[in-house]
């Protein structure tokens, strides 16, 4: 799995200019399955999500996790993630895991996510969504399960 992880102050997800979910500060999660991925991506992605320390403590140093501050993630699913562009100028989505297979890997992350005692909200998945969000630092982390 890949995920983008952005450090907010807040983000949004709408659909055809409807509010869809929003959360205040935390963690914007955009989150991509790869073919091949299992439950051991499911358990890199909930454990890094959940844990990485990229929230200052009152010093400035990055040593709080979105759990100690008990911040909010929102999870989109984002299958562009898994683009190749070595070749051309139109990046190949071969890479990216199928549908089905796909949302149910999602869905996975979001519900441990949420039984880990985090405040989880989510897009839509497969919904063409505005995503809007404030990153505070900016700080944003690039996740690859496969060590890529």
């Amino acid at each position: 799995m890949i995920a983008v992880l952005q450090r907010v102050s807040q983000a949004s997800v709408s659909i055809d200019g409807a509010l869809s979910s929003s959360i205040g500060r935390g963690l914007l999660v955009l989150l991509c399955a790869v073919k091949g991925d299992g439950n051991g991506d499911v358990d890199y992605m909930v454990k890094k999500t959940a844990q990485l320390r990229i929230f200052e403590d009152d010093a400035g140093k990055m040593n709080h996790s979105v759990s100690d501050i008990r911040g909010e993630v929102l999870v989109v699913s984002q299958f562009t993630l898994a683009a190749a562009t070595r070749k051309g100028n139109r990046p190949s989505f071969d890479a990216a895991e199928g549908p089905e297979r796909a949302k149910k890997l999602c869905e996975d992350v979001v519900q441990r996510l949420g039984e880990s005692g985090l405040v989880v909200r989510t897009g839509v998945f497969g919904a063409m969504m505005e995503v809007l969000l404030v990153n505070d630092g900016p700080v944003t982390v690039l996740l690859d399960s496969r060590g890529q």
